[in-house]
């Protein structure tokens, strides 16, 4: 359970963070107001992933989908340049939270994780 809540965190942390350019320095009413609820539940489904997995795995996943997504968001709708490099990082960023869920995974399996 903890991995949905991180995942639902992290996919949530990609509308509060392009919500952030949307309201245009909280001055745009109705993005802000978005931006400001979808924070709150999105760090509301994190707190509680921490609960379930290891604080390093949960924040750098968290963080991780945050990140690719609003780059990929930001790439598609919103006019910011798209290059190889950048695909090239966000895979690597992927694979990271990819490979974090593997060792958590095997970590369990083995019974070193709290």
């Amino acid at each position: 359970m903890g991995w949905i809540y991180v995942i639902i965190g992290g996919i949530l942390e990609i509308g509060w963070a392009t919500g952030l350019s949307l309201s245009k320095g909280f001055s745009e009413p109705i993005p802000s107001i978005v931006t400001a609820i979808l924070i709150i539940i999105s760090f509301y489904f994190f707190s509680n992933s921490m609960k379930l997995l290891p604080i390093g795995t949960a924040y750098a996943v968290f963080t991780g989908i945050g990140a690719a997504g609003t780059a990929v968001i930001g790439m598609i709708f919103l006019n910011e340049g798209i290059s190889i490099l950048k695909i090239a990082f966000i895979s690597l960023l992927i694979f990271g939270v990819i490979g974090l869920k593997v060792s958590d995974k095997e970590q369990t399996n083995t019974g070193r994780s709290t």
